[in-house]
């Protein structure tokens, strides 16, 4: 519940119950209509201050950081409340949550039909209720993995009845653990037994900080079996990110989050935010600048498609007259014609008009348009990439420039905080401009794509300023103070617009593209 709700509903609650208070003994004819117009005002109250809250912008979506203590609460609370209903011991209802991917809803029809075959594909047997695990000491014991056989040797076995010695249960679990980074599913080590070692057999086993590392992994498993839950990719980051977004409408939103680390990144695909582009756009442009960005100037400026089968061929000398080595087709690289209709002219190409050489010009035309087409958007990604990067080493020497200006200005700390603002506002502006160039270029052309272009153009003139001011030198930045902050505000404006108006026409599908968003 947010602050302003408890505000609210504490309010709500104290007025009326004065009201019951101050009628108590009085039990005349207005005392309930009172006490329904007191309510009714309090209702009227409680809208209104709901209605000056902002509102949610179309390119928000609702999320929760959770810590590892929450994630570990949230999966107790499952596992007690399902235990309950199952009246099975803690460690062997975490067994069956974790098999059906901690879907209560599907354990428990599951259970109550056939509960004998569900305790056995979950790796459980029909009986889990049993004493507590232990180790102990077997007269005539040897251990089938060591055969180890000295007297009062200690050794661990299960229900199941596989006993190993205690020393080679231990070294079988830190392989599983340490090196597999298994533990959700760590069956007994007997040949073709498919029971699953609990949790309180681990920690009777296991070493402290093996245990440690068993408690993260089952967290993780936990995280990672769940569709609402994902961690953090951020490196060392222990935080994981809950949102409702589900996969089949990554086509209609792009749900950006932000975790306590400070790091923003997509939900959906957990790559860095690159709103306004949804995730199956980024997928294709990614592919796309892996394959084409490094070679595409070089093919520009030195190659030809053969008009037969449009494979890519270089000029590797002075002859006019070219064979395409995968369909053998004989062309000439001047007009593209049929190198049969130029007779002997190998070298000065008097054939122009040529049907043949002009249907071939036509579609190396539009080889070439869309060649240059696709280089338009991916140098302007680029340079914003780029310039991202740069405004991001300057945000890292911000906080001196921020000391050099105190000093100089005389301004206090506070007063300076508009430059880290500035370098903030670049930094996110930055990284909305290159990603509107992905989006763009998959854009099918109406007038909803120019009115995108105004925007994108309005966002990309405020953040060329901005950079432009805060690059100037220590002793100007005083006197530009205040068109710094008028300008940080309107470049959070202008991002804002751009954001809401392309999410909005995502989400109702107003936007037409030249490929399927998958």
């Amino acid at each position: 519940m947010d602050s302003d709700d408890e505000f609210n509903s504490v309010v709500s609650s104290d007025d009326l119950a004065g009201d019951a208070d101050s009628s108590v003994g009085d039990f005349g004819a207005d005392s309930d209509v009172d006490i329904e117009e007191d309510y009714q005002d309090d209702a009227a109250f409680e809208t209104q201050e709901k209605d000056l809250r902002p509102k949610k912008k179309a390119y928000q979506v609702d999320f929760v950081v959770k810590s590892p203590e929450d994630i570990q609460r949230e999966q107790d609370k499952h596992v007690a409340d399902v235990a309950t209903l199952l009246e099975q011991p803690h460690e062997a209802t975490a067994i069956l949550l974790r098999f059906t991917r901690w879907n209560k809803e599907r354990l428990i029809e599951q259970y109550m039909d056939n509960q004998e075959e569900v305790l056995d594909k979950a790796g459980l047997g029909q009986d889990v209720r049993t004493s507590p695990p232990r180790i102990e000491t077997v007269a005539n014991f040897m251990c089938d993995i060591c055969c180890e056989d000295a007297p009062g040797l200690e050794s661990f076995a299960m229900k199941c009845g596989h006993r190993f010695c205690a020393g080679c249960y231990r070294q079988y679990l830190c392989q599983k653990i340490r090196a597999e980074g298994e533990a959700a599913r760590i069956k007994c080590p007997g040949d073709g037994c498919n029971k699953i070692v609990d949790a309180k057999s681990l920690d009777l086993l296991l070493t402290s900080d093996l245990t440690d590392r068993y408690h993260e992994l089952l967290m993780r498993t936990y995280v990672d079996d769940k569709d609402n839950l994902k961690w953090c990719p951020s490196p060392n980051c222990v935080y994981a990110i809950e949102c409702g977004v589900k996969k089949r409408d990554l086509g209609k939103v792009v749900p950006t989050v932000d975790c306590a680390c400070n790091h923003r990144f997509c939900f959906g695909c957990t790559l860095s935010d690159h709103q306004p582009c949804p995730c199956g756009l980024v997928k294709r442009w990614l592919k796309k600048c892996e394959d084409d960005s490094e070679t595409a100037n070089w093919i520009s400026a030195n190659t030809k498609e053969c008009p037969k089968c449009n494979s890519t061929i270089e000029k590797n000398g002075g002859c006019n007259h070219m064979t395409c080595r995968k369909c053998r087709n004989e062309f000439c690289w001047i007009c593209m014609g049929l190198w049969s209709e130029h007779g002997t002219s190998w070298y000065n190409c008097n054939r122009f008009e040529e049907k043949s050489g002009l249907d071939a010009r036509d579609a190396q035309a539009r080889s070439r348009q869309s060649l240059e087409r696709y280089l338009h958007y991916y140098n302007r990604y680029a340079n914003h990439e780029q310039s991202a990067r740069l405004d991001k080493d300057i945000f890292h020497k911000t906080e001196k420039k921020m000391t050099l200006l105190q000093s100089s200005s005389g301004m206090s700390w506070i007063e300076v905080q508009f430059l880290e603002e500035a370098s903030q506002a670049l930094q996110h502006c930055r990284q909305i401009l290159k990603w509107t160039y992905a989006f763009a270029y998959y854009l099918a052309r109406n007038n909803q794509t120019e009115i995108f272009e105004d925007n994108q153009k309005d966002l990309e003139m405020a953040v060329e300023n901005l950079s432009e001011m805060f690059e100037k030198p220590t002793d100007q930045l005083a006197g530009l103070k205040v068109e710094m902050m008028d300008k940080t505000t309107y470049c959070n404006r202008r991002r804002v617009i751009l954001l809401d108006d392309t999410a909005q026409r995502l989400k109702s599908g107003g936007w037409e593209f030249n490929v399927e968003l998958s």
